[in-house]
């Protein structure tokens, strides 16, 4: 018999900064599930292609999860399918975008399905990262698209290494490209206390993983993401990428108040005789 999980409670922020770029082509949303209660799918797009370009390719990544989303239906759709559809999806948009305007287009991206139960579903493709905390411990990321990554992978790297390496920016998969999307989907059961973190290269290029997890264990939702974007843009010194984050908290539901005491109804003992109606007692 499989345990039926109790709902979880679900704390979340985005936040966004266009850094020291002269514009803004990251897109970050948290959609909430318009029928389902506690079913919520958050979304972070890295655009790429000038001014015009990567924002197409990001609002199309969200035009897409946002309508796949709507149709979706927990209780009966795949969710692995649903997140493998929207990357496939949005995908194909953007290069109908590129052939239409003679651009070039193309997006990174980090998707992450919740249900009320804690059950997760995670994908990505490029450098747009997701994180699992626990307690401010580093559980599991995304492994990202680039070819940082696979030196890393290789041995070839370490992580601190990479952040600095002058080839870190240089993906070996997007959406918009002439090949499709990897197919990088993880399936994960959240429990309380566990912070799920979605970010651009813009925020995770100027974090070691053991402070990103000490800043979401120690700080709300909100005041993590105003945080971390103000310590990303210090420390870019004016040479600071786009930023976008959503950070998505899980808790135990409140519990449930005691029930009130049951009313205290008083008997006599039976050993003391009970008056007889009509009956005198005492003196003559």
């Amino acid at each position: 018999m499989i345990p039926v999980r109790k709902p979880l409670q679900l704390q979340a922020a985005i936040g966004t900064h266009r850094g020291d770029r002269e514009y803004q082509q990251d897109r970050v949303e948290v959609f909430a599930h318009p029928r389902v209660r506690g079913a919520v799918l958050a979304v972070v797009a890295d655009g790429m292609g000038g001014r015009s370009g990567g924002r197409m390719a990001a609002d199309q990544v969200m035009i897409t999860a946002s309508q796949l989303f709507e149709r979706y239906i927990p209780s009966k759709d795949d969710p692995a399918e649903l997140l493998g559809t929207i990357l496939q999806e949005a995908h194909a948009m953007i290069r109908l975008t590129a052939m239409s305007a003679e651009q070039e287009p193309h997006s990174t991206v980090a998707c992450a399905l919740l249900h009320a139960d804690g059950a997760c579903w995670w994908a990505h493709v490029g450098d747009s990262r997701i994180h699992l905390f626990r307690g401010g411990v580093l559980l599991q990321r995304t492994r990202d698209h680039s070819y940082v990554q696979d030196l890393v992978d290789s041995g070839g790297l370490s992580e601190a290494m990479a952040r600095s390496h002058p080839m870190s920016n240089v993906l070996t998969a997007s959406l918009g490209t002439p090949e499709d999307p990897p197919r990088s989907v993880a399936t994960l059961q959240l429990e309380a206390g566990d912070t799920l973190l979605l970010c651009s290269d813009g925020v995770w290029h100027y974090f070691p993983d053991a402070e990103l997890g000490a800043t979401l264990d120690a700080l709300e939702p909100r005041e993590a993401c105003e945080t971390l974007i103000a310590k990303a843009r210090q420390r870019a010194g004016g040479r600071g990428d786009n930023l976008s984050l959503a950070v998505l908290k899980l808790s135990a539901p409140p519990a449930a108040p005691a029930p009130p005491p049951a009313p205290r109804i008083e008997f006599p003992d039976f050993d003391t005789p009970l008056p007889v109606p009509g009956r005198k007692t005492g003196g003559r």
